[in-house]
């Protein structure tokens, strides 16, 4: 079986962007695809004319769906919120209201009847073909005509018909294509270029050179925020299991109960305190910690590539800030373009869903993803980063994804923070490498990774049905 995407080039900031928890393709995915339908509907018809629509949920959407608020999802894109936008703490009770009234007000321009229990099919029983996260929307006109589309959440927030023109045409032709990591490093040496150098010249297919650094340092201000966020709130997390919330302890522990009120005062903090190795080991574990609670309570997160690995490339990142010397705006930039870029082979070489290829495909990307881009920042050699993003997938191939009642939390939360620490191991073995002795290239490790995603079981991506998933919810917290 060939990768879904198309060999296109991508942007890297089409891998790592603005999204909402808990999943990229459980929420966010189907988000698009409620707003994507609504699109066709006015490309028929007027929207006036549509009088009932139903949603049909299959396999791994059907089955974790509302432990990833898949359900959720959907009544917010039918009525026309924009995930980047909602103030995300007004989301349970929109819900709550559209379900009390039985109204939903379908694209904020007309109210038509809604019930859950009617409106939104889980067919546990059946999936489509083409992908595991396939849903299909049926809006009911007053002419009785009937008006039905199908799409696919294929991960990292991307979603496509099976026959979809949009993705098979109209491809962005960049000046030196990289499909491959041999690519790659066959431009750099061509051109004389860092990684970051060729990712920066060929995003100007999508940008002016001001746009695509104003873009970077944006997504960082969003990372400094979503950390900070995340690090100043406790309790327990959504969904019934019990999670607590741990990095907020952590951080006033590490600090000696220090409270500060300004992200940049949190960061110098840090910066300014113990830099012996289990203090730097606990600071990355609670960057990753604050991240992913933040994306398991509907938080806004920077996807990178998914959700439920949101927090290894905040945590790397904010790892570089406070514990390498002189991580400064170009470095910044340099890092979330050389990451991905990196992102844009697994796409388009193997999978970046869950429910495709388990969770190698979401933690071990990201950390891939994270370890070349930190080689790159410290200097690598453009063998030695690609060489860190080899490493990195290398020792997460086979992960399973199995949450334990389709919540991303339990294993995912601390998987994230184990994806920055061997992000930053696999950077720094390569930059201690002589990396024309590697034995395996990071086209190898995805190719490998692709064939492991094909061999594994169903049950063990993302469908709650096997693995950790097995354990009684009734156990002590992990």
């Amino acid at each position: 079986m060939e990768p879904l995407s198309p060999i296109k080039s991508v942007s890297a900031f089409e891998i790592i962007k603005v999204g909402i928890g808990p999943s990229s393709s459980h929420t966010m995915g189907p988000w698009c695809a409620a707003e994507r339908f609504i699109k066709f509907i006015k490309s028929r018809t007027d929207i006036q004319k549509v009088d009932e629509i139903t949603t049909y949920l299959f396999g791994s959407l059907a089955k974790t769906g509302v432990g990833h608020g898949t359900d959720i999802a959907v009544i917010m894109g039918l009525s026309g919120e924009d995930y980047t936008q909602i103030d995300t703490d007004t989301i349970p009770q929109r819900i709550e209201t559209i379900k009390r009234s039985n109204t939903l007000k379908l694209n904020r321009e007309k109210d038509i009847p809604f019930e859950y229990h009617k409106h939104i099919v889980f067919d546990f029983d059946h999936s489509l073909d083409f992908h595991p996260n396939g849903m299909r929307f049926s809006a009911k006109l007053s002419d009785g005509e009937t008006l039905e589309a199908e799409y696919f959440s294929i991960g990292g927030g991307f979603v496509v018909c099976e026959n979809d023109e949009e993705i098979n045409n109209n491809a962005i032709k960049t000046p030196y294509p990289c499909h491959s990591a041999a690519k790659i490093l066959e431009n750099c040496s061509k051109l004389n270029m860092r990684v970051s150098e060729l990712v920066f010249l060929n995003e100007q297919a999508w940008r002016k050179p001001e746009d695509i650094r104003a873009q970077a340092l944006y997504i960082w201000d969003e990372i400094k925020s979503c950390i900070f966020r995340g690090v100043n709130k406790t309790g327990t997390l959504p969904g019934g299991i019990g999670v607590r919330r741990r990095a907020a302890e952590l951080s006033q522990r590490l600090l000696a109960g220090k409270t500060f009120t300004q992200t940049e005062d949190w960061m110098d903090a840090i910066k300014e305190g113990p830099r012996d190795f289990n203090t730097v080991n606990k600071w990355v574990s609670a960057f990753a910690l604050a991240v992913n609670e933040e994306n398991a309570s509907f938080g806004r997160i920077i996807t990178a590539p998914t959700n439920g690995a949101s927090g290894v490339i905040p945590a790397v990142m904010m790892y570089a800030y406070c514990f390498t010397p002189d991580f400064n705006e170009d470095k910044i930039v340099d890092f979330i373009l050389t990451a991905g870029e990196i992102g844009t082979l697994y796409k388009k070489g193997a999978t970046i869903s869950a429910a495709m290829g388990g969770c190698q495909a979401e933690i071990g990307v990201s950390s891939s993803m994270a370890a070349g881009a930190l080689a790159e920042i410290l200097g690598g050699t453009k063998e030695q980063v690609t060489q860190a993003a080899e490493i990195a997938m290398e020792h997460h191939l086979g992960m399973t994804c199995d949450p334990i009642r389709g919540l991303v939390q339990i294993p995912c939360i601390e998987r994230n923070t184990m994806g920055a620490i061997k992000a930053i191991t696999a950077a720094n073995i390569a930059l201690e490498e002589d990396s024309s002795g590697a034995r395996i290239s990071l086209d190898d490790v995805i190719k490998s990774m692709w064939e492991t995603a094909q061999d594994m079981n169903s049950k063990y991506k993302e469908t709650s049905e096997a693995g950790l998933a097995n354990i009684p919810i009734n156990i002590a917290e992990c």
